[in-house]
């Protein structure tokens, strides 16, 4: 391979046209990292996974998950000898790769919500119409 990858083991986000950025896109996703993290100990079901993760949709549900099948980082398994059928879903050995790093997200953002609570409270301050401006202008 020439030119912009040093071969087709690996990318660069960094330009614009690098296929990295779709895999950045999914990982990124606030839905794609609850998902992960509630794969991460074991295997689930559908409906067990929209319980577990309030105000994702079906369809958003769906979605995600296809999508993270699609990159390899799910396993959906249909369980033919249940009646009825039953699909699961669990992380495949590349999908747990993930699941360190994705915690570490989790964690940093429960535990600075408030001080970007705070940034956004003095920022929309800092940031609001002064109405005496504009009753003069």
């Amino acid at each position: 391979m020439t030119g912009r990858y040093p071969d087709e083991t690996t990318g660069n986000v960094y330009l614009a046209d690098c296929p990295c950025r779709d895999i950045l896109d999914l990982i990124g996703s606030k839905w794609s990292v609850l998902v992960i993290g509630r794969l991460e100990d074991q295997p689930h079901r559908f409906g067990e996974l929209r319980r577990a993760i309030p105000g994702i949709t079906q369809k958003m549900l769906t979605k995600t998950l296809r999508q993270l099948e699609e990159d390899g980082m799910v396993d959906r398994r249909v369980l033919a000898e249940m009646r009825p059928p039953r699909v699961e879903y669990s992380l495949t050995s590349l999908g747990q790769t993930l699941t360190e790093p994705l915690a570490a997200i989790r964690d940093w953002t429960e535990q600075h919500l408030p001080a970007v609570r705070e940034a956004q409270q003095r920022f929309a301050e800092a940031n609001m119409p002064d109405e005496r401006a504009s009753a003069l202008g």
